[in-house]
């Protein structure tokens, strides 16, 4: 597994939060293309970026897939990113992609009420809300174009004719143009946020869950506004005032039936193991260890405070805590898998070889897995493992098909068996991925030579060496 620290945005561009700016979808899309997998950078928990853990994201996947399904999206394999942010937020900004910070899981008491932000997300997707609101925007910049045409005309016309009143309204029109777009694009994201809603309200009662966790996700939000918003213009608010959000929905959430449903046991277990990890991880160890004290004989506990004392006092005394996890739990694929990176971390890519493969046994279908099994075989010293190193990454990238560090290895095994052009293919793949497009296109024009006109790799080969931005 590639964790919190060791995977990210190549280019590491931060992310803006919905709440503080409207995001451009060209420029998020464009980003996803850069998306890599790298398990042997070294990033700290600062870094803005994706996160990439195997199960967070099984568990965020599991959330989702019921939403989906009910929102008819499931066809529409919706891919859900993890944002190194701490702050509590969720966005989409197209049919395909959900954005959720890392600070939504971390700061969520219950799966419920990350689950009711996934299901308002998924509203905007189904009511195809980004789309329009382009759409709404562009034709807002229209308007604001006509508004500083009439009110330059003013301003000339005024100033030629002498009449002071005409120029007033003249630069009055012209310097609040921009305020009536920005007002005009809100009010419309105002009635999508209300449709958004309603959407996920339903979608919570076809799936059979409450949506009481949406609306203490929401209350959270109005404590958060108070005061920033007691003199603010509704109208120019891109979401509606909290505690009118708050009532509409509670009418109608409070005569579900399920309103009062609990999330089941091991669902909320796996959810603050989930919690538990990241803590762990992106925050400094002597926090870890006051969070979760020696007294607090949880598993999601003593999870957090294994990952910390790696993290703090490193391998010798972190492999008896991880072993006893591991003998109680035998079947967590997650335990063999944290055992396996610490190993490989610390220098013993031989020792981690066994927990990563035991983890892989036990998820056989977790590409991000069996990309850091390759890496660890790919280190052993005099060691004859290309063989197995690229049927890993075969089975990999056929999920993690953008992940940089995979088609590197995969670039290296080729090289080691002598053939040329898969290696010099792997390397363009792996420039690309990494947004080195003048490097992946020389790669690609170098394996086109080798590989066969019309081949299913050439075509790969092609495919970079005519992208265009």
């Amino acid at each position: 597994m590639s964790h919190i620290q060791r995977s990210f945005f190549a280019f590491k561009a931060v992310i803006p939060s919905f709440s503080k700016v409207l995001i451009s979808a060209r420029a998020v899309l464009l980003s996803l293309v850069l998306l890599t997998s790298s398990i042997t950078a070294s990033v700290s928990a600062s870094a803005a970026g994706i996160i990439r853990d195997a199960e967070t994201e099984n568990l965020i996947r599991d959330y989702g897939k019921p939403i989906f399904r009910a929102a008819g999206l499931s066809t529409q394999n919706i891919a859900i990113h993890i944002i190194n942010d701490k702050n509590f937020n969720a966005f989409v900004v197209d049919g395909r992609n959900m954005f959720i910070h890392m600070g939504a899981i971390m700061q969520s008491q219950t799966p419920n009420q990350l689950i009711g932000v996934m299901a308002h997300e998924a509203g905007h997707i189904a009511g195809g809300h980004l789309s329009r609101l382009r759409a709404h925007a562009a034709k807002a910049q229209t308007l604001d174009l006509m508004l500083k045409i009439l009110g330059g005309a003013l301003l000339i016309a005024g100033g030629a004719g002498g009449n002071a009143d005409l120029g007033k309204a003249g630069q009055g029109i012209f310097s609040g143009s921009s305020y009536q777009t920005f007002r005009s694009v809100n009010q419309y994201r105002q009635t999508e946020e209300y449709a958004a809603d309603q959407a996920g309200l339903s979608y919570l009662n076809r799936t059979k869950q409450s949506a009481k966790g949406m609306i203490e996700t929401f209350e959270y939000f109005a404590s958060q506004a108070i005061g920033s918003l007691k003199y603010s213009d509704p109208y120019v608010l891109s979401h509606p005032l909290p505690r009118q959000r708050i009532n509409q929905l509670k009418q109608k959430a409070e005569r579900s039936p399920y309103y009062n449903k609990k999330d089941p046991p091991e669902l909320l277990l796996r959810h603050n193991m989930v919690r538990a990890k990241l803590i762990a991880f992106t925050s400094g160890p002597n926090y870890v260890f006051n969070r979760y004290g020696n007294n607090d004989k949880s598993l999601p506990a003593r999870y957090a405070r294994t990952i910390a004392t790696f993290r703090s006092v490193g391998l010798k005394a972190f492999l008896p805590q991880i072993n006893q996890l591991i003998a109680e739990y035998p079947k967590n694929p997650y335990f063999h898998e944290l055992k396996g990176q610490f190993l490989l971390e610390s220098g013993n890519a031989k020792a981690s070889i066994a927990p990563l493969k035991k983890s892989i046994a036990l998820e056989p279908e977790n590409a991000i897995i069996r990309i850091m099994l390759a890496q660890a075989l790919s280190q052993i010293p005099n060691s004859n493992h290309t063989n197995e190193i690229i049927r890993h990454l075969k089975v990999a990238l056929v999920k993690e098909t953008r992940s940089a560090i995979g088609y590197r290895l995969m670039a290296t095994a080729y090289a080691q068996k002598k053939n040329i052009a898969l290696a010099e293919l792997a390397s363009a793949q792996a420039y690309f991925y990494e947004g080195k497009l003048k490097l992946a296109k020389n790669q690609a024009a170098r394996a086109k030579l080798k590989l066969k006109k019309g081949s299913p790799h050439w075509i790969q080969a092609d495919d970079i060496t005519s992208f265009q931005r």
